[in-house]
C-alpha cells in the first residue's frame, strides 16, 4: 500500500467505513493524511491517583482491579472499572457505553483521560490498554487531535488510522518545497508539519504545523491556477471571432433591447469583445449579483458567435435555471433569427428517422440550433457540435475542471465564459481563479426595486403573518394578489436541532391553519424534476399563493409577481445565501420585502443580520461575511460549492500574498523543480485541490 491506494483498497477496516469516508471527503489514504484536527484536547498532565483535584482534567494510568456495570434506579445504565497506582485507586465512569467493559478486562493496563468529579471518580473521555513498561498512548497523556467527524465514525477511529499511517509512511512524505522558501518564510518541514499536526508535542508546535500546510494550500492553490492560465495561453483560436464585420447588426440588436444597459454591462461587453477578436481563447469569469444582468451579455456574446457562423453552449447546474436561461435567451434571440434549444434530464430532443448511429440526437436535431442550453445533460456523449465556437458556464463553482474540460473538447478551443450570481469575494476570485480574467457587473438595472429587509424576532410572528394575508389579498390592477416565498432551512425535523424550522411540518402548519383560506404548496430538493417543475409553474402562473421551500429557490427562479420573502432560522445561513434569497423577489414593478426571523438573542449574531437592512451590494456583504464568519459559508447553505480550502483560510491576505508572489516567481523556472511539478500534480486530483 502506498499513500495513493483508494480507501476500498486499503484493507477491511476502511472498506467497512468507506461511506462514511467519502461523506468527509476522503477517498485516498493521503487525503486522510490531510484530514486536519478541528481542535485538540489536552490530557498531557499524567497524574498520581493521589494527588488528583476535583475540576482538573488528567490521565491517570495503572492496573484495572475491578470492572462492573451497574444499573441506576432512574433506568441509566453506567460503566465502571476501578483503576489502582502505586499511590491508590479510583473509579472511572462510563454512561450508557456497554461496549467498553468488552475490551477492558480486569488486571490489564490502562491510560484514563478524563474529568476528575472528587478524589474517588474521573468521568472517562479517552480511553486505552497500554503496555505498563513502555507506556505509549495513542488517545491519552498528550496532547489529542479532535477532529471533524461523522455518523459511524470517530475521531478515536481516525486517530488510530492516522497514527499507523504516519509510522509507515514517513518515506512517501518527502519535501516538495525549495529550501529558499523553507528559510525565507521560516516553515517547518514537511514531514514535521504533518506529524505535529496530528499528535503535537504543544500547541505551538499545532500552530506551526498548520502554517506550513496552509502554506502549502494556498500555494499549490495558486500556483496551479497561474500554471492553467499559461497553458490556456499558448491555445489559439481555430476559428476567428470578426467583431467590425458584424458592428451594424450588434448596434441594432442594442437598440432593439426592451431596457438600456448598464454601464457595468457595456464595460464588460467591451471586455468580451476583446477576448472574442483575440486570437487566445476566452477564459473569463462575469460576476454580477442576482437580477444584475449577466444573461444578457451572454446573450450578445451569443448573438456574436452566431454572427461569425458558430454554434454555443450553455451549461447550468439545474434544470429550473437551464429553463430559466432558454426562456430569456430565446426571447432576445429567436427574433433575430437564432435557433435556441434546451436539453436536460427530463427535456431531451425528439427523435426522428434519420439518426446518427452514434448519437441520441439525430442528424437535423444536431445542424438545428445555434444555442444549446442544458445541464449536465450537455457533457454526454451523445451531444455532438458541428462548430462550437462559445461555451457559457453558469454558476461556476458547481462544475469541475472535468466537466468543463469535456465540454470544450466537443468544439476546437471555444471561447469561454463563466458567469456567478454567488457574491464571491475579489480574494477568493483571485486565488482559485486566477485562471480567469474578471468582468465585474457592480450596478443593477434601472428601475430594479431596492428590497426592503428587516430583521423580525419570534414575537413579530404574529403580526407578520397578518400584513402577509393582507398583501395576499390586495389585489392590483390585473386582479393579481402579492405572492410570498418563506424559506426554512432544512426539509424535515431533526432530532438534534429541534429549534431550526423544517419546511415539510412549516407547511402543513401554514396550509392547515395560519393560511387555510389560500393555496400554499411545498417544493424542496428531494422532490423530482417533473413534480418542482409543476409545483414552480403553478406559482408562476399566479395558482400558488404561498411556496414553502428549502433554499433550493436560491437561483433561477424568476416570479415577477413575489413581492414577499419570509427566511425562517436566518441565523443558519450565510449572509450571501441570505441576499441570493432575497433576490428571487423584486423582480418586478412592485415594491417588494423581506423579513429575516431569528431565535438567536446573540448580539454579534443580530449585529450580522442586521447588516442586510442596510447593505444590498452582493460583494459587500460577502467581504463582510468572510471577516465575520469565514469563508465556509460564502456558498450559502443550498450552494454546495466548495472554497477549494481545508486549511489555509481565505481571510488571511499577508499569507495569500506572500505564496502568490512565491508562486508568480517560481512558475518561471518551474520544470527544474521535479518534486514540486509531482505535487502540484496530485494535489490538482485530490480533494484538497479547487477543482
Amino acid at each position: 500500500m502506498s499513500l495513493k491506494t483508494p480507501i476500498s483498497q486499503a484493507g477491511l477496516t476502511y472498506k467497512l467505513h468507506k461511506k462514511q469516508l467519502e461523506k468527509l471527503d476522503i477517498k485516498t489514504l493521503e487525503e486522510l493524511l490531510y484530514h486536519i484536527p478541528l481542535r485538540y484536547e489536552d490530557y498531557s498532565i499524567i497524574s498520581k491517583i493521589n494527588i488528583i483535584q476535583p475540576g482538573e482534567t488528567v490521565t491517570i494510568q495503572g492496573k484495572i482491579i475491578n470492572a462492573k456495570n451497574q444499573y441506576t434506579r432512574k433506568g441509566f445504565n453506567i460503566q465502571k472499572i476501578t483503576v489502582e497506582d502505586e499511590t491508590g485507586k479510583i473509579d472511572c465512569i462510563w454512561f450508557n457505553q456497554p461496549f467498553v467493559l468488552k475490551s477492558l478486562k480486569e488486571n490489564s493496563f490502562v491510560s484514563i483521560a478524563g474529568r476528575v468529579e472528587n478524589p474517588k471518580t474521573i468521568t472517562v473521555k479517552e480511553y486505552e490498554e497500554t503496555n505498563p513498561i513502555e507506556k505509549q498512548t495513542t488517545h491519552t497523556a498528550k496532547i489529542i487531535p479532535i477532529y471533524p467527524e461523522t455518523k459511524g465514525l470517530t475521531s478515536k477511529w481516525i486517530r488510530n488510522r492516522i497514527a499507523q499511517l504516519l509510522q509507515t509512511s514517513q518515506q512517501e512524505i518527502s519535501e516538495h518545497l525549495p529550501k529558499s522558501i523553507i528559510n525565507k518564510h521560516n516553515l517547518t518541514n514537511l514531514q514535521n508539519a504533518i506529524h505535529e499536526i496530528h499528535f503535537p508535542q504543544n500547541l505551538q508546535s499545532a500552530q506551526k504545523a498548520k502554517e506550513r500546510l496552509a502554506f502549502d494550500e494556498l500555494f499549490l492553490t495558486q500556483l496551479g491556477a497561474l500554471q492553467r492560465k499559461k497553458e490556456w495561453e499558448k491555445q489559439k483560436v481555430t476559428y476567428g471571432f470578426n467583431i467590425a464585420k458584424h458592428r451594424d447588426k450588434i448596434n441594432k440588436f442594442w437598440k432593439q433591447l426592451p431596457f438600456e444597459l448598464t454601464n457595468a454591462q457595456k464595460r464588460a461587453v467591451q471586455e468580451i469583445f476583446l477576448d472574442l477578436n483575440s486570437k487566445i481563447p476566452m477564459n473569463r469569469l462575469l460576476e454580477g449579483d442576482v437580477g444584475s444582468g449577466k444573461t444578457v451579455v451572454a446573450a450578445i456574446a451569443i448573438y456574436i458567435a452566431y454572427l461569425n457562423g458558430f454554434q454555443s453552449a450553455l451549461m447550468a447546474p439545474t434544470e429550473i435555471l437551464a429553463q430559466q436561461h432558454h426562456n430569456t435567451i430565446s426571447s432576445l434571440l429567436n427574433p433575430l433569427g437564432v435557433k435556441v434549444k434546451l436539453i436536460t434530464g427530463s427535456k431531451k430532443p425528439k427523435k426522428t428517422k434519420t439518426k446518427d448511429p452514434n448519437s441520441e440526437f439525430t442528424i437535423q436535431d444536431q445542424d438545428d440550433f445555434d444555442i444549446l442550453i442544458g445541464t449536465h445533460a450537455l457533457i454526454s456523449n451523445n451531444v455532438n457540435f458541428k462548430k462550437l465556437g462559445l461555451v457559457v458556464i453558469d454558476e461556476q463553482q458547481r462544475f469541475g475542471v472535468e466537466q468543463r474540460t469535456i465540454l470544450r473538447n466537443k468544439g476546437i478551443n471555444p471561447h469561454f465564459l463563466t458567469m456567478t450570481a454567488t457574491p464571491i469575494p475579489r480574494t477568493i476570485i483571485l486565488t482559485i481563479y486566477g485562471d480567469l480574467e474578471l468582468s465585474y457587473l457592480d450596478e443593477m438595472p434601472k428601475g430594479r426595486k431596492t428590497v426592503k429587509t428587516w430583521l423580525a424576532p419570534p414575537n413579530k410572528r404574529q403580526s407578520a403573518y397578518e400584513w402577509i394575508r393582507k398583501k395576499v389579498n390586495e389585489k392590483d390592477e390585473r386582479g393579481k394578489g402579492n405572492q410570498v416565498f418563506i424559506i426554512c432551512p432544512l426539509i424535515e425535523e431533526s432530532e438534534n436541532i429541534k429549534s431550526v424550522k423544517a419546511a415539510v411540518r412549516e407547511y402543513e402548519k401554514l396550509k392547515n391553519f395560519v393560511f387555510k383560506e389560500f393555496n400554499v404548496d411545498l417544493l424542496h430538493g428531494k422532490m423530482k424534476s417533473k413534480e418542482k417543475d409543476e409545483i414552480l409553474n403553478k406559482f408562476r402562473d399566479g395558482k400558488t399563493d404561498i411556496l414553502v421551500a428549502t433554499p433550493v429557490v436560491e437561483v433561477g427562479i424568476d416570479i415577477p409577481n413575489a413581492t414577499i420573502m419570509l427566511i425562517e432560522t436566518s441565523e443558519r445561513f450565510g449572509l450571501s445565501a441570505l441576499h441570493q434569497l432575497r433576490g428571487r423577489v423584486g423582480r418586478g414593478q412592485k415594491e417588494s420585502y423581506c423579513f429575516l426571523f431569528t431565535e438567536s438573542d446573540n448580539p454579534k449574531t443580530l449585529e450580522r443580520l442586521r447588516s442586510l437592512e442596510k447593505i444590498y451590494f452582493g460583494p459587500e456583504l460577502a467581504e463582510l461575511d468572510l471577516k465575520l464568519r469565514g469563508p465556509g459559508d460564502i456558498y450559502g447553505t443550498a450552494q454546495h460549492g466548495k472554497t477549494g480550502l481545508k486549511i489555509a483560510s481565505f481571510s488571511n491576505l499577508s499569507l495569500i500574498q506572500k505564496t502568490k508572489t512565491e508562486a508568480e516567481k517560481i512558475l518561471q523556472n518551474i520544470n527544474s523543480h521535479p518534486k514540486l511539478l509531482k505535487k502540484l500534480e496530485s494535489f490538482k486530483t485530490s480533494n484538497i485541490s479547487p477543482d
